[in-house]
């Protein structure tokens, strides 16, 4: 088999975890003997574009002239069976599905975020959740709240690419929702339940913990929606050292809350941003990982690493957390009470739930069990293709 995989990397400046699935998903297909074709482009690309492709870049996230000739050119020299498409926004652009259509190649889409519908694809704004372009033929309200980087310009863009592709997203042959959340989020859209399969992504297996860890670990974007201020509060409500060290991985806007906390108790540590390599060290090193996101958070790489290294979750009730936890950890709301009780469980049962969290690992989330799932996709969409 043959795919296209299509992705519009973020900014090397923006850590993302949905490159390091993009290329770990390539290399466990290569592996289980698909033949791959990347069709990649990236942000980095904008800083060193002339001065005429920056003046027609606002265009990019409607059209994506230049992606889609050499999308074309690609499929009409490699005979794909499919393209499987993951991120389209600014440079390849969802008109990729009618591309691919128009040259008779099906299309496969792994649906990351809710940017069908929202802006910025989080449903979340100052603060809170929020739905309000939901069900809208344009959505208004994005423009008005600038929720597009902050700039009305931008927002009116991307609220005009998402009215102008709507009749495009609901062209794609089969959609891939990471979750249960995101398999809402699609019905509600108007995509018929038989064209949505809920596969999450996969991560290379990097082993369980050998020796028992102690305390908690934090690792995300320090951004109001993944929440530290909550998990930082939530810790004030225990004694220093009650229920032993907390370990803040990241960076981002509010690195000076993680760094006050640090610098005010003595069982919190910031460590800054780190390497993925640290990250599993810090996992294994730990009782239990936090995942405490106030937004619908739809897949956090971070509860499947700590998953993979044998250790429990505490996560809010939010987007896919309580789907990718199941019975290994504990879901309470995102409320600063709720996360503090949580904590104290954690603390005492997360010795008893390591080998019940690498379970889950090894039959929900492993990379060859993915990867045959998302063959079976392949297979299917092309059968029904023909």
């Amino acid at each position: 088999m043959k795919v296209v995989v299509a992705h519009n990397r973020y900014a090397s400046g923006q850590p993302s975890g949905e490159n390091v699935i993009v290329d770990a998903e390539i290399a466990q297909l290569g592996a289980a003997g698909v033949t791959v074709l990347p069709f990649l482009r990236s942000s980095d690309e904008i800083g060193t574009f002339s001065k005429a492709q920056k003046v027609l870049l606002p265009l990019a996230p409607i059209r994506g002239a230049d992606s889609q000739r050499a999308l074309a050119a690609l499929i009409q020299g490699e005979k794909p069976d499919l393209v499987h498409l993951h991120n389209p926004y600014p440079l390849i652009s969802p008109a990729i599905v009618r591309t691919a259509h128009q040259l008779g190649v099906p299309v496969v889409h792994t649906v990351h975020n809710y940017r069908q519908v929202c802006a910025p694809g989080l449903y979340f704004r100052d603060g809170h959740i929020c739905t309000q372009c939901r069900g809208r033929a344009f959505p208004l309200p994005a423009v008005t709240h600038t929720c597009y980087r902050g700039s009305k310009a931008q927002s009116a863009v991307m609220a005009a690419t998402l009215a102008y592709h709507r009749g495009t997203w609901k062209q794609v042959d089969r959609f891939i929702a990471l979750t249960d959340r995101i398999a809402e989020h699609l019905a509600d859209f108007g995509i018929p339940a038989d064209r949505i399969t809920v596969k999450p992504n996969g991560i290379p297996d990097g082993g369980a913990a050998q020796r028992p860890g102690d305390g908690f670990l934090y690792a995300a974007r320090l951004t109001p929606e993944k929440g530290l201020e909550l998990v930082l509060d939530a810790w004030a409500r225990h004694p220093d050292g009650a229920l032993g060290p907390l370990r803040i991985v990241g960076d981002g806007p509010l690195r000076p809350l993680a760094e006050r906390a640090a610098a005010e108790r003595a069982d919190v540590t910031y460590l800054g941003p780190v390497d993925n390599a640290t990250v599993r060290a810090e996992i294994a090193r730990s009782a239990c990982v936090i995942a405490a996101s106030t937004w619908h958070d739809v897949l956090p790489t971070i509860v499947l690493e700590a998953l993979s290294g044998g250790r429990p979750v505490l996560v809010t009730d939010r987007g896919g957390l309580p789907y990718l936890t199941g019975e290994a950890g504990w879901v309470v709301e995102p409320a600063a009470d709720a996360l503090a009780a949580g904590l104290a469980r954690a603390r005492e049962g997360a010795a008893a739930l390591a080998p019940v969290a690498r379970a889950r690992f090894e039959s929900q989330f492993a990379p060859d069990v993915l990867t045959e799932r998302l063959i079976a996709v392949y297979r299917d969409v092309v059968s029904r293709r023909r």
